[in-house]
């Protein structure tokens, strides 16, 4: 598997992460373990994992298997913080309180001494970015975290975040968020800002939350997230009819070059300039496996020029973008 820079740091990752966002909950532990191990077998390297995945249990499912099944130096750890569970319900938290006490929390449970990447979560309108960033500063400056990033936040809190942490050289390193062939909402404005700021992209869901495996094309199975009632609202969104219509392409054009659709819709994306890594979230051994197996198509450049102009975002970017 190809290795990729994360930006212009020094950090390398795998061109395809492993996420565990159903570990723990939907995914058992020996599921799990046999996922690992075919990942680091095919040189897969990032694992990516959030302090609330599975209410911790998917960070303590890692720690388990990196405690003799796979050792921690094969992997690339990145976790998030920046969401707490409260009474009422999930809340956003990215104060420097908030933030390292997740951190160390994700650390006792991943049973290392310091994560590879550490990321905010999501944004936290009730604390100053200039707090979120000290935290991250100071997850580096006590070797708690080698890198730092920000999940899911817009190009100008991308940007303002870089150069406050510019100028005692700890640096923003990563950008996480959704991309895919039915979310491209990235290009209007983080992709452009990562390019110039010199950070990589991490792109969750590059499958569009499953829907681009091609499986929702005649109904709903009923073992999918969509037919799950924790996870059908996650889904829903991108069973639309401007969904089906990219869908139908990558179909077509995985029918002409005799490879799945989830191959051709990793391959469009891992073609981006500014992708490091495309996370994909297997819930079964089987699923991981039909993602490894996108890793040597290139497609021709007259596919990769149709499924750019079948997935382009309508002018004034609808909601989903």
């Amino acid at each position: 598997m190809e290795r990729r820079q994360v930006g212009r740091t020094g950090l390398r990752v795998s061109e395809l992460g492993l996420g565990t966002m159903t570990w723990g909950r939907d995914t058992d532990d020996l599921d799990a373990a046999e996922q690992l191990r075919d990942f680091v077998d095919a040189g897969g390297t990032l694992v990516d994992t959030a302090a609330t995945y599975g209410d911790g249990d998917a960070e303590r499912v890692i720690g388990s298997l990196l405690d003799g099944k796979v050792a921690r130096d094969e992997v690339v750890l990145c976790t998030k913080g920046g969401v707490r569970a409260g009474r009422s319900g999930a809340r956003v938290d990215a104060s420097r309180a908030g933030l390292l006490a997740d951190l160390d929390a994700s650390l006792a449970r991943l049973g290392t001494d310091h994560v590879d990447l550490f990321l905010v979560a999501c944004p936290d309108p009730a604390t100053p970015l200039a707090e979120t960033v000290s935290a991250l500063r100071l997850a580096v400056a006590s070797g708690r975290a080698r890198y730092v990033g920000l999940s899911n936040h817009p190009g100008w809190a991308s940007a303002r975040a870089a150069t406050l942490l510019e100028a005692d050289g700890t640096g923003l390193s990563a950008l996480e968020l959704e991309y895919s062939l039915l979310q491209r909402g990235a290009e209007r404005d983080v992709a452009p800002a990562a390019d110039a700021l010199g950070l990589g992209l991490l792109a969750w869901s590059p499958l569009g939350r499953g829907v681009l495996t091609g499986k929702y094309r005649r109904a709903i199975p009923a073992d999918s997230r969509a037919a799950s009632s924790h996870l059908a609202a996650f889904v829903e969104p991108y069973l639309d009819a401007a969904a089906s219509s990219v869908v139908e392409a990558v179909a077509t054009a995985a029918d002409g070059l005799g490879r799945a659709p989830l191959e051709v819709a990793l391959a469009w994306l891992l073609a981006r300039d500014t992708v490091a890594s495309a996370i994909v979230g297997a819930r079964t051994p089987a699923q991981l496996r039909a993602s490894l197996a996108a890793l040597d198509l290139d497609l021709p450049d007259e596919v990769h020029a149709a499924l750019d102009d079948v997935s382009a975002p309508e002018v004034g970017y609808p909601e989903r973008w």
